[in-house]
């Protein structure tokens, strides 16, 4: 018996595609990955960006329901004039075709024109404020950091100096005197005072807290080799510092950033409440909850008084869970998925 041999035709090998090669994700990156894995994430981002869009849009929902912030409605065809002088009728009082949100007691403007406009006043106060403190405190931050020394020392102190004072009381007294002093200036023309008082005011007086956070983080930067290899390149130190040191720093300030934001929003509300910030007839939700309690339409009209502080409450509160999230999604020690 013999043994057979099945002999099988040679086969070429196929072409393998080459390896990929492995790519690290950025630091916004990974962190946006993660904030689109968390639920509640998601929900404040949504809600932070129909927020924006509400204020940027106010002019066109505001031609849509054809009404206007500033437009006052005093006629016994909107106002009771008998019994309750001033409170509107309850056609008017509460949501309708013509008044989507009703019309406020007293003047009978409407309302939903009022939230959406002081929208726009109440974001922009609290996005250019948010804005000073942060650029103050990294430029100021970053140098006291990276140069060390007597720069340092001076301003460590001014940092103390600023966070030794009481921040309410200091904006409460100086918020009047600014607004009296740019008067006189091309920022004093019209309703634009209080805003740019307020914009300059919370900007000034909050870069402190971020200024010593920045610091602490670039103390440790300056020691890496990279500074040391671009000094010896012969970099300038303004080169470095905005080169170099103040993008490996950005997390901190956009963590920062994301919870100035709401507790600038907050402040602008506060300060118009106590009647030191935005003025009727400039229309935001704080100058809204002051016409409320100083009038006490609250008593007779709770509406004029829940649309504003709600609309505040949510809007602090998204920015708040977005602040906490971004927090979580820089979060060196997080793992990495």
């Amino acid at each position: 018996m013999t043994d057979t041999q099945t002999l099988t035709p040679k086969t070429e090998a196929l072409p393998t595609a080459p390896p990929k090669i492995a790519t690290g994700r950025s630091l916004l990156g990974t962190a946006w990955l993660r904030i689109r894995r968390s639920p509640i994430a998601l929900v404040s981002f949504g809600v932070v960006v129909a927020i924006v869009l509400f204020a940027l849009l106010a002019p066109v929902l505001v031609a849509i329901e054809g009404q206007d912030p500033f437009t006052t409605n005093t006629g016994p065809e909107v106002l009771d004039n008998f019994n309750t002088p001033g409170l509107p009728l309850p056609a008017y009082m509460y949501p309708s075709v013509e008044h989507w949100l009703g019309v406020e007691p007293g003047l009978g403007r409407d309302i939903f024109a009022r939230i959406a406009y002081g929208a726009q006043v109440s974001l922009l106060i609290a996005l250019l404020s948010t804005l000073v403190s942060v650029v103050l405190g990294t430029v100021l931050g970053a140098a006291a950091g990276y140069f060390g020394g007597k720069v340092d020392m001076v301003i460590s102190r001014i940092i103390d100096l600023f966070l030794a004072f009481p921040h309410l009381l200091l904006v409460l007294s100086l918020t009047p005197i600014l607004q009296s002093r740019l008067r006189d200036t091309p920022l004093g023309q019209g309703s634009f005072v209080p805003i740019a008082s307020l914009v300059l005011i919370l900007g000034f007086f909050g870069w402190a807290y971020l200024a010593r956070v920045v610091r602490g983080q670039v103390l440790s930067i300056r020691e890496q080799e990279y500074i040391e290899a671009a000094k010896s390149y012969g970099a300038s130190h303004r080169t470095i510092i905005f080169r170099q040191v103040i993008p490996n720093v950005l997390g901190v300030v956009l963590v920062y950033a994301t919870m100035m934001i709401p507790a600038n929003i907050s402040a602008e509300a506060a300060l118009s409440f106590l009647g030191v910030g935005v003025k009727d007839p400039t229309p935001s939700w704080g100058q809204m909850l002051n016409a409320a309690q100083a009038g006490n339409w609250y008593l007779s009209d709770p509406w004029f008084l829940i649309v504003p502080g709600t609309a505040l409450i949510i809007t602090v509160l998204a920015f708040n869970l977005l602040g906490d999230a971004v927090r979580d999604a820089l979060d060196p020690k997080a793992s990495r998925s």
